[in-house]
């Protein structure tokens, strides 16, 4: 059985909404148990009366102003820091959190640890395509600037992730840049087209960011500061296209008499490019699994970023990284 540690304090909804994706979790995965970590004032034990549910009470919270620097010393007892406690000492198999992303992150590599040889974990989100097959995206903001080195080991974490996890044989690896070309970009662009052109990846070349959403390539690498702004993107067009829609749908009599008879397409067009349903974004290259689920997450949400963890540990994502990386080092 899987044991998965929760930070049931960070996200927008607080306390409520991970203890609600955690109960739809318990319903559904018989292989999982959970401990949560937080401030016995804002969590409801009593809707966690569950023999696979146990809860730990933490003095302090972690918020989205705290400097990840500060917390690792200042905040030790916090539920962040103390669900990264119980995964390095592995109580738990895995960690999920909402909250502050730098703070998650410092706690991924200076408590649970990194792989050997990885000097960058990235923080990395499966968004939806078209097709339906979706695509992994790394880094979306663990770290804001990046150097060649870095941006070649994403592409091969994002390849192993691909080829041991989602089952795509020579996963298509492509570089989010401002043009095709091969001298498209800063020197850090063209420095690294290079290296994975020369490298053993199935490299496509460089990609135009717009072109990301029609499954293009299986892994896009970039920097974080450039992934996040991708991702966020993203998520606000998908918002105010389905908000559109809606109202549209919704400003006349004859117009929701269409949208009634196309009910069930409109919800399949949903499903499909919905970013909530791919759960939340990986660490890949720590120790063990941690996942940063949206800070926005409905229970919904939170229950596939708890699927998502659940879904590494299944295939042992961890230990495929270390045995690819080490044996192609």
């Amino acid at each position: 059985m899987f044991r998965l540690a929760i930070d049931a304090m960070g996200g927008d909804g607080g306390a409520p909404v991970v203890i609600e994706g955690v109960l739809k979790a318990v319903q559904q995965m018989e292989n999982v148990s959970f401990v949560l970590f937080g401030h016995q004032d804002q969590v409801d034990v009593s809707l966690l009366q569950h023999s696979r549910i146990e809860f730990i009470h933490t003095e302090e919270i972690i918020t989205g102003e705290d400097e990840p620097a500060k917390v690792i010393r200042k905040k030790k007892n916090s539920s962040m820091m103390q669900m990264a406690q119980y995964v390095k000492e592995g109580k738990a198999h895995a960690g999920i959190s909402a909250g502050n992303t730098g703070a998650l992150m410092a706690a991924g590599i200076f408590i649970v640890g990194r792989i050997q040889g990885i000097e960058r974990p990235a923080l990395a989100p499966t968004l939806p395509t078209i097709d339906g097959n979706g695509f992994l995206l790394l880094d979306v903001g663990a770290n804001i600037e990046a150097k060649t080195e870095h941006l070649v080991q994403y592409a091969q974490m994002g390849a192993i992730y691909c080829e041991k996890v989602r089952g795509i044989q020579n996963p298509r690896i492509g570089l989010v840049n401002i043009g095709t070309e091969a001298h498209k970009g800063t020197s850090l662009y063209q420095e690294t087209y290079q290296k994975l052109s020369e490298s053993n990846l199935n490299f496509v070349g460089n990609i135009e960011a717009r072109e990301l959403l029609f499954g293009v390539a299986d892994v896009c690498v970039t920097d974080g500061f450039s992934g996040n702004q991708i991702l966020k993107a993203t998520e606000g067009t998908a918002l105010a296209l389905f908000q559109v829609i809606k109202e549209e749908l919704m400003s006349s009599t004859f117009s929701k008499m269409g949208a009634l008879l196309l009910k069930s397409k409109f919800r399949a067009i949903k499903n499909k490019m919905d970013y909530t349903e791919y759960g939340g974004a990986a660490l890949f290259g720590l120790n063990a699994p941690m996942i940063k689920a949206h800070g926005s997450s409905d229970k919904n949400a939170f229950f596939h970023a708890i699927r998502q963890g659940v879904f590494m540990l299944e295939n042992e994502m961890v230990e495929q990284i270390r045995q690819s990386y080490t044996k192609n080092k």
